[in-house]
């Protein structure tokens, strides 16, 4: 049973999580993806005679196993090895110690063998999850450095970022799979076969049309997921900060990793690419994207949130 003192310190952790400025604009950047899907979806109700169904139900199989599957799927691309207590103790004390903190069931624990210096957490719900380090991670970073990493990865959890990223990406698919096919199936009869093109003798062909609006709905939903995935690594941070009382050492292990990461040979970082969307900090951290397409907020901008955070709660920052 907690004691009094505890109960009156996850109160004010809790309160101190409130960014309702963070909240405010995920809620608006969901709104406009939910939005865009809605106009999408009346276009192709409109647009499609025939065969609009079967395409949604495959869509959907697919999407339904890829989300209840996610944790095995990102352990197996990722080449990781789910390991015991005997094999990490400490690894276990620390998330164990982690989720008591957290109020969160213990995840699965994996290794990924790479000298890349990262970590990602992967699973549809708090009960079917997992938690993967690098061995670059473990050997590079202090071990408060190590807990503010696996704290930023178990909110990712709580807050069930994979559903959410799934639920925002179902329609981006389908507009992504109808680019695809289109280009041929509509060349080839178009989309709903010749009644389509009797409905349109004088007047653009329904296939390009839903080819067009299929390609800008994908664009504009591939900015705005981004978007949201980079408020959601915002959270994350917050939430380590909230889990750990000591912002400092998230601040100092998003430091390490990013600086380590430069020191990385080229072929290794090439090796791991495929998992940047997941971990704390892609892989090859230089970018000459522009912020709108990354999946990942700055690390400077990162870095000063963190900072705020950390004089809210009087901590002290470098």
């Amino acid at each position: 049973m907690p004691t009094p003192l505890a109960i009156i310190g996850g109160m004010k952790r809790r309160t101190y999580g409130r960014d309702f400025g963070l909240t405010i604009r995920m809620l608006f950047t969901t709104g406009m993806l939910g939005l865009l899907y809605v106009i999408f979806g009346v276009v192709l109700l409109n647009a499609f005679n025939v065969g609009f169904a079967p395409m949604i139900v495959i869509i959907g199989v697919l999407a339904f196993v890829q989300y209840y599957t996610s944790d095995k799927l990102a352990l197996a691309a990722a080449g990781a090895k789910v390991v015991t207590r005997e094999e990490a103790p400490d690894l276990h004390d620390m998330v164990e110690r982690l989720c008591a903190m957290s109020d969160l069931p213990k995840p699965r624990i994996a290794v990924m063998d790479t000298p890349v210096p990262n970590a990602f957490a992967t699973g549809r719900s708090p009960k079917h999850a997992a938690v993967c380090v690098t061995t670059g991670l473990w050997e590079r970073l202090e071990p408060r450095e190590i807990e503010a990493v696996l704290a930023h990865e178990l909110s990712h959890i709580a807050n069930r970022d994979v559903l959410i990223m799934t639920v925002a990406s179902f329609f981006a698919m389908i507009a992504a799979f109808i680019v695809r096919m289109g280009m041929w199936t509509g060349m080839m009869g178009g989309f709903g076969g010749g009644n389509n093109r009797e409905n349109n003798n004088n007047g653009i062909p329904v296939w390009l049309i839903v080819i067009a609006v299929s390609a800008i709905t994908y664009a504009v939903s591939f900015i705005l997921i981004r978007t949201i995935s980079r408020y959601r690594e915002y959270a994350a941070d917050r939430g380590a900060a909230l889990i750990t009382g000591a912002p400092e050492y998230l601040m100092s292990a998003l430091q390490k990793i990013s600086s380590q990461m430069t020191l990385i040979p080229n072929r290794d970082l090439r090796q791991v690419e495929g998992m940047n969307a997941f971990f704390i900090i892609p892989a090859g951290v230089k970018s000459v994207a522009s912020e709108l397409f990354m999946d990942h907020p700055p690390i400077e901008k990162r870095l000063a949130a963190l900072a705020t955070i950390a004089r809210e709660m009087g901590r002290p920052v470098a």
